[in-house]
């Protein structure tokens, strides 16, 4: 398995692992842990990923004894990475091909019908927010990595990564860090709220239209809170230095804050992902009666798309991105998860319209 991890524009380059650590049920979640731990101790690096559907391994009321056909976990022992910025951008030298999008899973009636159960589920109290996705059936005959270089040329991104393993490739350009651990300190920025920059005055000030928009802010600091709940699991200095920055990107704004705390440099990779993955910002609030709602209603697996992919070291800092905005690959056909955070005041049609203008990044290279 190849892994390029290029976050914050520190390209890593993980290539020619001594093994793969990977897992295809809940059970086996915990054993591949395990094998993390030692490969940790034993001085070497991992990189790879966790999908989405790992964390319901670290619920009772959501574990399941069923064999998933992606991998849960998905994590290489390395020795080290390549810094060599020549080797890393060197991975493929083959022009992209044409990327088609097929189809969606859900039609649009199927769509509205689903956000329409959502404002059911928050009108009885159930949840106050469901991150509800869709994906977008693709079609793609070319190289995988030509393809991640040109959609990240045309809109970069600070959390982008690529990886190539037997049976599939994954396009990660994320906008989104999940978690960055230094030592003691831990950093999440969860990101909720959107705004779009169609139209000159969305696009001069779309951004200040966000940060002060009361449903985004509302969002926004609903997820802060779940992040600060589920950091004062493990941790304790509970922060939110930052709330409701704004980034802005070729097709849209976006919102994100920042929530830290101090955690034991030493703790557990599974202590550390139970009680954080995945993250707040792809389930909704409370947690886990919005990961059964998402069950329920999406009615497939996000495999990839929002769990995590990062790398951890052998002194167990690590990074890991959101995969949002992610592409799977298996051959020539793909998939790409979009969604958006739904609570009382959303409707059908602007969630609807809000999938396909996030789904606009890869538009110029269809």
């Amino acid at each position: 398995m190849k892994v390029l991890i290029e976050f914050e524009k520190n390209p890593l380059f993980f290539k020619d692992p001594k093994k793969i650590i990977s897992c295809h049920t809940h059970d086996e979640v915990a054993s591949c842990f395990v094998e993390m731990e030692k490969a940790i101790a034993s001085g070497h690096y991992l990189a790879g990923f966790i999908s989405y559907e790992a964390g319901h391994a670290f619920e009772q009321k959501l574990a399941t004894d069923k064999g998933y056909d992606f991998p849960l976990i998905y994590m290489g022992v390395y020795e080290r990475p390549v810094k060599n910025a020549v080797d890393v951008r060197s991975i493929s030298r083959k022009a992209a091909g044409r990327l088609e999008i097929v189809t969606t899973n859900k039609s649009r009636q199927e769509y509205f019908e689903d956000i329409d159960a959502i404002r059911s589920f928050i009108e009885r109290g159930d949840v106050y927010q469901i991150t509800y996705c869709m994906k977008f059936l693709l079609g793609y005959k070319g190289d995988k990595y030509a393809l991640y270089r040109e959609l990240f040329d045309a809109q970069p991104v600070p959390y982008p990564a690529f990886l190539e393993a037997e049976g599939f490739s994954v396009l990660s350009l994320s906008p989104e860090l999940f978690m960055k651990k230094n030592g003691t300190h831990i950093v999440t920025k969860p990101m909720k709220g959107t705004w779009f920059r169609e139209g000159i005055m969305n696009n001069l000030f779309g951004g200040h239209f966000l940060e002060h928009d009361p449903k985004n802010r509302a969002e926004n600091v609903m997820i802060a809170d779940l992040l600060r709940n589920d950091l004062g699991r493990i941790g304790n200095n509970i922060r939110a230095p930052k709330l409701f920055e704004v980034a802005g990107y070729r097709t849209l704004f976006q919102m994100t804050s920042t929530v830290t705390a101090s955690i034991d440099a030493d703790i557990l990779l599974h202590d550390l992902f139970k009680a954080l993955h995945p993250s707040g910002s792809v389930t909704g609030a409370p947690k886990i009666r919005a990961m059964e709602v998402i069950r329920q209603l999406e009615g497939e697996d996000r495999k990839i798309y929002t769990g995590a992919i990062g790398y951890i070291t052998p002194d167990k800092d690590l990074m890991f991105n959101v995969p949002i905005r992610t592409l799977l690959f298996r051959g020539n056909a793909g998939e790409m998860g979009v969604g958006g955070g739904i609570v009382w005041d959303s409707t059908p049609q602007g969630e609807w319209d809000e999938c396909m203008i996030k789904a606009g990044f890869i538009n110029p290279l269809k």
